[in-house]
């Protein structure tokens, strides 16, 4: 026992663990891929309905009707388009992500399947999560050409914006993958939609500056890892460098952890 336990940490020391892992990650997601592929279009369509109504309604509905000078952008409608990018990668990672493994779990029945798998629980949640993160990534990456249309603003591109928004993506994908273990029906997915994302589309500081809430308000929209992201991703797009709140990277990092240190022990303990 103590030489088997002796081999497996010098393993994880020389790094074949880790190799192992992601090689292992790629061939869970590949069978995600294989699947999403021929539907791209379908995802980023269905991914575009909801920020494109919330662009249209609180942008230039809404935004034209503001007098106030909002407190980052020109107006209204550059306010809310990084927020919309983070709404749209929220939604579509943890949703897409989720009804895929209920979709298997419970209706296919070729969940088992997976689980036999000789690989490690870590790179079966790694793989899982991947396919919501392509997910995110294919409908916003639809939002911020329109947000570069609307605003000719190509900081949309810079590399602290994209890296928060695959952190956002990872974060949501692997919620999604842990509630695609656990919910019993379809409907347990609604309930959990509504009482967990679509609250926080709208608390997530997505619509809103969380500087000006009052102390209690602002310590609870500060509790969601969307508000890191709308914040982040709006100093990225408009702010100077030394403006960025760094605080944002780490915080989503280790929100991905745990969960992904979660989602594996799921992994390991799942009967379906």
């Amino acid at each position: 026992m103590v030489a088997q336990s002796s081999f497996f940490v010098g393993q994880i020391l020389k790094g074949s663990f880790w190799r192992n892992i992601l090689a292992d990650s790629f061939t869970v997601f590949w069978g995600d891929w294989l699947d999403l592929r021929v539907r791209i279009t379908q995802v980023i369509a269905s991914g575009l309905v909801s920020p494109l109504i919330y662009i249209i309604a609180f942008g230039l509905g809404l935004g034209s009707a503001l007098a106030a000078k909002p407190p980052v952008g020109e107006n209204y409608l550059q306010f809310i388009l990084p927020g919309m990018v983070a709404l749209s990668s929220m939604t579509i990672s943890f949703g897409g992500t989720t009804f895929s493994i209920c979709g298997e779990r419970l209706y296919s029945k070729t969940f088992e399947e997976i689980l036999l798998l000789p690989v490690h629980p870590i790179a079966l949640f790694l793989g899982k999560m991947m396919a919501g993160v392509v997910r995110g990534l294919m409908t916003s990456v639809s939002v911020i050409l329109i947000a570069v249309l609307f605003t000719g603003n190509w900081h949309f591109l810079h590399p602290l914006f994209l890296l928060l928004l695959l952190l956002n993506c990872a974060v949501f994908a692997g919620l999604g993958v842990i509630v695609g273990l656990n919910v019993k029906s379809l409907e347990g997915v609604g309930l959990l939609n509504n009482f967990l994302i679509v609250p926080m589309s709208f608390l997530g500081a997505t619509f809103f500056d969380p500087k000006t809430l009052p102390i209690v308000m602002k310590a609870i929209v500060y509790m969601l890892p969307l508000t890191y992201t709308s914040t982040g991703l709006r100093a990225a797009a408009y702010l100077p460098i030394n403006e960025f709140p760094w605080y944002s990277i780490p915080v989503l990092l280790i929100i991905a952890i745990v969960l992904c240190g979660i989602g594996a022990y799921q992994f390991a303990h799942q009967q379906d």
